[in-house]
């Protein structure tokens, strides 16, 4: 089982090579420095600051999207070209070649992780270029484990994407949300109701504020005790994933 998984993930990396993934990547890094640099001949003081800043903000949603982007072409193409229905014929449960998709994507995640956080570097110090990365990898962890799960349900690039998409920001914007919806003028019936939906959604929903913080970069304010409770709502939001794209994977016939 753990070899036919090793081959799966290594294949995933394959594939990645042949996309020019990492090409990208380096793409993304070069706007990423431009950005960086236009922004410290514009500004007159805390200049390591603002590119810092902006650098990791760019950093964070490049690697969102392309990491997402790239778990949904990769699985509708299986789909499309029905190489799905090739390896199951095979003598392999469904469950390894999830797991062993999953495991490619999350070396895919993790070599993006890294490259993103080493560009800080030239800004941060290490120990919070090194927290950043950590948090930036369960991040995409759990954008991963979305986007396979998003796949199996619709099997369509735009509709998985669109539903990744839309989890991400309302996962980024809920704890706002929340302070908006609990201000003084909110005492109807609907501003209650409103209320308590947001805070359900609030409950169901992983706080990605807390992820890849941006304040970590510019005021070294970032600690370890930060990363524990990163980790363990990594742990429980993948777990949840993988088991829910495990029970419609074994539902479907094919």
């Amino acid at each position: 089982m753990m070899k036919q998984i090793f081959t799966l993930a290594t294949l995933v990396a394959l594939e990645a090579l042949c996309a020019r993934f990492f090409l990208t990547i380096v793409i993304l890094l070069l706007i990423g420095f431009g950005f960086a640099l236009f922004i410290g001949q514009i500004t007159v003081i805390e200049t390591i600051a603002y590119q810092s800043s902006l650098l990791a903000a760019f950093l964070r949603l490049s690697a969102v999207y392309i990491v997402s982007l790239f778990v949904i072409t990769s699985m509708v193409h299986e789909f499309q070209e029905h190489s799905v229905y090739l390896w199951l014929s095979l003598p392999i449960q469904r469950s390894t070649y999830f797991l062993g998709k999953f495991s490619g994507f999350m070396l895919i995640a993790l070599i993006t992780a890294i490259l993103f956080g080493a560009a800080l570097l030239l800004f941060v110090p290490y120990l919070q270029v090194g927290l950043w990365t950590l948090s930036l990898f369960c991040e995409l962890l759990i954008i991963t484990a979305l986007s396979l799960f998003c796949v199996l349900t619709f099997h369509h690039a735009v509709q998985t994407f669109s539903v990744v998409l839309g989890f991400y920001i309302l996962a980024r914007s809920i704890s706002t949300m929340q302070l908006m919806a609990e201000g003084p003028l909110n005492n109807s019936w609907t501003d209650q109701f409103i209320n308590g939906l947001i805070n359900i959604l609030a409950m169901l929903l992983p706080n990605l504020v807390q992820f890849t913080q941006s304040e970590w970069i510019v005021y070294y304010t970032g600690s370890f005790d930060n990363l524990l409770e990163i980790v363990v709502q990594t742990i429980i939001y993948v777990i949840l994933l993988i088991a829910m794209s495990l029970f419609d994977l074994y539902r479907k016939n094919l």
